[in-house]
């Protein structure tokens, strides 16, 4: 994916990595209940493999980094708003361990889900 070059050698970045980044920065957002896969056969596929970085999309055109995260989120709370800190945390988060500016995150709310009260 991301290949840069320095005195020492080559560094890759594969956008598994990335979306390994992106899945924690959404996961630990107020908010978020969960990822969620964007169809059914990638659901499907994901219980099988249980893929750590379902719902997460990654698209390196050679100068653009572009995100897409699918997300579940907690019933009651403002949707706006979350899904705004997610995209604004999982650009923080990625740009800082990478290095490389994210050109956008496309945050898709998938369902809303009620918490058990105890």
């Amino acid at each position: 994916m991301t290949n840069d070059q320095t005195a020492l050698g080559k560094i890759n970045i594969s956008p598994k990595a990335i979306a390994s980044i992106t899945s924690h920065a959404a996961e630990q957002s107020y908010g978020v209940v969960g990822l969620a896969s964007k169809n059914i056969v990638d659901g499907i596929a994901n219980l099988l493999t249980k893929d750590p970085t379902r719902g997460v999309d990654v698209h390196y055109d050679g100068e653009h980094i572009n995100i897409d995260i699918y997300i579940i989120i907690e019933y009651g709370t403002r949707i706006k708003s979350v899904a705004t800190s997610v995209a604004n945390t999982v650009r923080f988060n990625v740009e800082k361990a990478i290095g490389l500016p994210v050109n956008e995150v496309n945050v898709h709310v998938q369902g809303l889900r009620i918490s058990d009260i105890d």
